[in-house]
C-alpha cells in the first residue's frame, strides 16, 4: 500500500470513530457518576419503580403492562430486522463480482481501490450484525418479563419485583445498546464516499447525541410523604 493513497482513510475514519466511542463512554461514566444528569439514568430510575407499580395491581393494569412491552419489543424488532436486511444487502454485495466502485472513482476523496471497498463493506457488515445481535437479546428478555410478570406472587416464588427489575433493566439497555451500535454505523456508510465525510458525519451528530442524552439541569430526587418523586 502506498501512504499517499490511504493516509486520509487511516486518519480521518479512525478519529471520527474515536469521537464518537470517546463520547459514548464520557456518557457511561456520566450516567454511572450522575445518573440523573442524563436521560439514561432517570429512565432507569423510573423503570424500577415502574415494575413495583405495575404489580401492585396486575390484574387491573396487566392490559397496559403487555402493551408497554409489546411496544418495547415492537421497536426492538423493527431495528433487529433493519439490521440484518441491511447486513444481508451488505453481503450480496461483498459476494457479488460486479466491480461497484468504478462510478465512484471521480467523486470519492482517499483510497478506492478493491481492498479498502471490500474493508468498508465487511466494516459496516460487522457493525449491523453487532446491532442485529443486541436488539434480538433484548426482544428474549423481554418476552420472558411478559410471562413471568404476570405470574402469582408469593412468599415462595422466585420471581420476585428485584429479579423482574433486572430483566426489564437488561432487555432496554441491550436495546440502547443496539441503537448506539446503528447509529455509528451512520457515519461509516458515508464512507462509501470518502473519508471526510465520515470525520464531519461523526462530529456533526455529538451535539445531536447531547441534546438526547442530558437534560437541561441535574434532576435530584427528593422523598416526600408520597414515596420518591423527581425535584
Amino acid at each position: 500500500m502506498e501512504w499517499r493513497k490511504y493516509y486520509l482513510d487511516m486518519m480521518l475514519v479512525p478519529v471520527g470513530f474515536l469521537v464518537t466511542v470517546t463520547y459514548h463512554v464520557w456518557l457511561w461514566h456520566k450516567t454511572r457518576t450522575e445518573p440523573f444528569s442524563t436521560t439514561i439514568g432517570i429512565n432507569a430510575h423510573a423503570r424500577r419503580f415502574w415494575v413495583t407499580a405495575m404489580l401492585k395491581d396486575i390484574e387491573k393494569k396487566n392490559i397496559l403492562v403487555a402493551q408497554s412491552l409489546r411496544n418495547l419489543i415492537m421497536g426492538s424488532t423493527l431495528m433487529a430486522t433493519t439490521s440484518i436486511l441491511l447486513s444481508a444487502g451488505l453481503a450480496a454485495v461483498i459476494s457479488s463480482t460486479y466491480s461497484i466502485k468504478k462510478p465512484l472513482d471521480d467523486v470519492v476523496y482517499g483510497a478506492h481501490s478493491e481492498f479498502m471497498v471490500a474493508l468498508k463493506y465487511v466494516t459496516l457488515l460487522t457493525i449491523f450484525l453487532f446491532s442485529f445481535f443486541c436488539h434480538t437479546l433484548s426482544i428474549r428478555f423481554l418476552n420472558q418479563l411478559s410471562i413471568l410478570i404476570c405470574t402469582p406472587q408469593d412468599a415462595l416464588s422466585l420471581v420476585t419485583p428485584e429479579y423482574l427489575t433486572e430483566i426489564l433493566e437488561k432487555g432496554t439497555v441491550l436495546n440502547t445498546v443496539g441503537n448506539r451500535i446503528f447509529y455509528s454505523a451512520l457515519p461509516l456508510l458515508l464512507w462509501i464516499f470518502g473519508p471526510v465525510l465520515v470525520f464531519f458525519c461523526s462530529i456533526a451528530m455529538l451535539p445531536v447525541f447531547y441534546n438526547l442524552d442530558f437534560v437541561c439541569g441535574t434532576v435530584k430526587p427528593k422523598i416526600n410523604g408520597n414515596g420518591t418523586d423527581f425535584a
